[in-house]
């Protein structure tokens, strides 16, 4: 499938996976690949933080929503927009929504806020998911990428309305587990999408995640995104000896040392990246997409149109492969 019809799927899409593996950038990764294919995205972070606001270079994301990346470009981009949805915010805004504005005040003043949100396990992530589960119904964009806890706790985030419609049999909270659940179950409204490392313990919790995630849960799964591949540059994996010959005028016997030691250490680093995937394929039969190694501590726009441009290319492939 291309692009566009992949993001209009559904519209949610819930971005999930181990910490450290590029849950975040690979969530703004898909909302500006997204926007680049004409739908308007809404991007969700649930804490402060991150590395959303300078991959766009814009300010750091707050409750109110700002627009990350204008669209009407020459591309025909649409517009990426952000903000945070944070319990307290969301709860504020369902009593908001439902005429209580005066108190949603009265509470915020007295800090009741917080007794209410910590009452009952799991009824934080239902407010975010209640509140996420309003903007989709509301149609707020045409898209709503939600960065989502890291994947450990993704699959109690999920069930967080499970658990509390079979401790509550009716009211406000009932019903707003049993609207959240009807999304989740529905794939035209809502998928999740997994990231990973090709390393084997992000392998590992990637594939008992999506695992609980239909089994526990019931969601649909979207392809799984692999970041991080390296690649293999020209030569390294060829004759490395008639390279470095053809180069020794310019370089020291250090230097040759050196540069046999970093490609041996580059392709064993390929080598291992390509079992991984290989066995998490064999493993999860699900779609992959990958997105490249950045070799930066800090990527902003550039590194995220690179971004963009594998999930692209990535996703044209799959509607090749199926054909």
């Amino acid at each position: 499938m291309d692009p566009a019809r992949l993001f209009a799927a559904s519209r949610v899409l819930i971005v999930a996976g181990k910490g450290g593996v590029g849950k975040s950038t690979m969530s703004a990764a898909l909302a500006r690949t997204a926007a680049r294919a004409g739908i308007s995205t809404l991007l969700i972070r649930l804490t402060p933080g991150g590395p959303i606001s300078r991959l766009f270079a814009q300010p750091e994301l707050t409750t109110l929503e700002q627009t990350l990346h204008p669209g009407g470009g020459q591309g025909g981009d649409a517009d990426v927009r952000g903000r945070l949805v944070t319990p307290d915010k969301a709860l504020a805004e369902y009593l908001a929504d439902h005429g209580l504005a005066r108190i949603t005040r009265r509470l915020a003043s007295t800090g009741a806020i917080d007794v209410v949100t910590t009452a009952a396990p799991g009824i934080r992530d239902l407010l975010v998911l209640g509140r996420v589960k309003a903007m989709e119904t509301m149609k707020a964009a045409d898209l709503i990428v939600l960065d989502a806890p890291a994947a450990g706790h993704a699959v109690s985030f999920l069930q967080s309305p499970t658990g509390l419609r079979r401790a509550v049999g009716a009211g406000p909270i009932a019903t707003q587990a049993d609207d959240v659940l009807a999304m989740l179950a529905d794939p035209q409204r809502c998928r999740v999408m997994l990231v990973t490392l090709a390393e084997e313990t992000p392998v590992n919790e990637v594939i008992e995640t999506a695992f609980a995630l239909e089994d526990e849960i019931g969601v649909a799964l979207g392809p799984v995104i692999v970041n991080g591949l390296v690649d293999v540059p020209e030569g390294l994996d060829g004759d490395l000896d008639a390279l470095l010959a053809k180069n020794a005028p310019k370089l020291s016997t250090s230097d040759v040392a050196a540069l046999r030691d970093a490609a041996a250490f580059r392709l064993r680093w390929a080598v291992r990246q390509r079992e991984q995937v290989a066995r998490l394929s064999d493993s999860l039969p699900l779609a992959q997409l990958t997105t490249p190694q950045l070799f930066t501590s800090a990527p902003g726009p550039r590194e995220l149109e690179t971004l963009a441009d594998s999930l692209t290319i990535g996703i044209n492939k799959l509607t090749e492969d199926a054909a």
